[in-house]
């Protein structure tokens, strides 16, 4: 697992003693605010389970127990949502095309996201990035990669926007879900599915040359925003991430936070439920359906990322009251002894706007390139 340092906090009349020390203080006063809950919602819990009691009912009261209860939510939801195959540690990469795009080197490449799923993505190099396992990376999903790469859509180009910005970055899509080993007989809930491939995905930055494996964040919006969640939250050298706008819990009010769809959490064979709100006439299927009658939601998974960082850049879907959900992430982190892991912004629109984009690359530019992370 993945441990960082905290914020760092100078003292009193005391200088900066680097020019990048000074820049991360410049930087975290400008990203701090986002680590605050709402003062409506500062310390409320709300209805959901405490992620600090194993399911059975113990409390945890070592951090022994907190690894423990850690392992137990993890075995529990990939039994719930099928055991992934192996991640492959040296995924072969064929590399197809090469253009460059001004300061940066954009690579067409073609790996497996899983056995039997060969998928095309674009790895982006700045020119200064060196051959010395000292750049920090961003692994991007969305349904196509041309989005993440700005040859599609509006503000949802991180990869390319992230490479302006020193990082190597790579961008991954698919469209709308992932099936193991086909959508006849999936064995693993396709939302799983998806994060395992983002496993996979993660080791081709990983085994450049440029890239520093301890350094390597993720990020996606809506649907993608789902994808980035869950692949964070179930493999943990992600070093930190950030959820666009995914819908982070449970919510059968909105609509878009559509996890009992058959391509998330819902999947039970290939003949699928009306796409649509679960209703009477069209009720919960697979994995979701046993997951709701069982009191689970998804900061149970949230919980996993402690004390790794993340940043919920809210929208439409998940608005200020989602901060009930992540205080019991808060509560996680304080346990073990670590702050400011947590964070949020808000918008009023789904879409991602300059403003939350850049809240988004600050965030990426504080824990990947000023805050040390070291491995434990």
């Amino acid at each position: 697992m993945i441990f960082l340092a905290t914020a760092p906090c100078s003292k009193a009349g005391e200088k900066s003693k680097s020019p990048d020390s000074e820049n991360a203080q410049q930087l975290w006063k400008q990203i701090a605010p986002f680590f605050e809950p709402a003062a409506e919602f500062k310390g409320d819990l709300g209805n959901y389970e405490s992620p600090l009691k194993f399911y059975d009912g113990r409390p945890v009261r070592t951090p022994e127990d907190w690894q423990a209860r850690r392992q137990e939510i993890l075995k529990t939801w990939h039994q719930k949502m099928g055991a992934w195959p192996p991640v492959n540690e040296r995924p072969q990469v064929e590399y197809l095309k090469q253009k460059e795009r001004g300061d940066i080197t954009q690579y067409t490449v073609r790996f497996d996201i899983a056995p039997g799923h060969p998928n095309t993505g674009y790895l982006l190099i700045p020119k200064g990035a060196k051959p010395d396992h000292s750049t920090p990376a961003v692994l991007v999903v969305y349904y196509e990669p041309e989005t993440g790469v700005g040859l599609k859509g509006e503000n949802r180009d991180f990869a390319l926007q992230l490479a302006k910005r020193g990082f190597v970055t790579f961008s991954v899509g698919h469209d709308y879900s992932l099936y193991y080993p086909n959508r006849e007989h999936a064995e693993i809930q396709p939302l799983s599915a998806l994060a395992y491939g983002a496993a996979n995905a993660f080791h081709v930055l990983a085994n450049r040359n440029e890239v520093d494996p301890d350094r390597i964040g993720i990020v996606g919006h809506s649907y993608g925003g789902k994808w980035a969640m869950f692949a964070s939250c179930l493999y943990d050298k992600f070093a930190c991430a950030a959820w666009s706008d995914g819908g982070i819990v449970f919510d059968e009010t909105r609509p878009s936070v559509n996890y009992w769809e058959p391509w998330y959490l819902g999947y039970a064979g290939p003949d699928f439920r009306k796409r649509g709100l679960p209703t009477k006439e069209n009720p919960r299927t697979g994995l979701y359906k046993d997951l709701i009658k069982e009191g689970h939601d998804l900061h149970e998974l949230h919980a996993l990322m402690a004390p790794r960082p993340f940043l919920v850049s809210g929208g439409a879907e998940d608005r200020p009251k989602q901060w009930r959900a992540l205080n019991h992430t808060i509560a996680v982190n304080r346990f073990l002894g670590y702050e400011n892991r947590v964070a949020m912004t808000n918008r009023k629109d789904h879409a991602p706007n300059p403003q939350s984009n850049e809240q988004m690359y600050q965030f990426f530019e504080y824990w990947l390139k000023h805050n040390p992370i070291k491995s434990n």
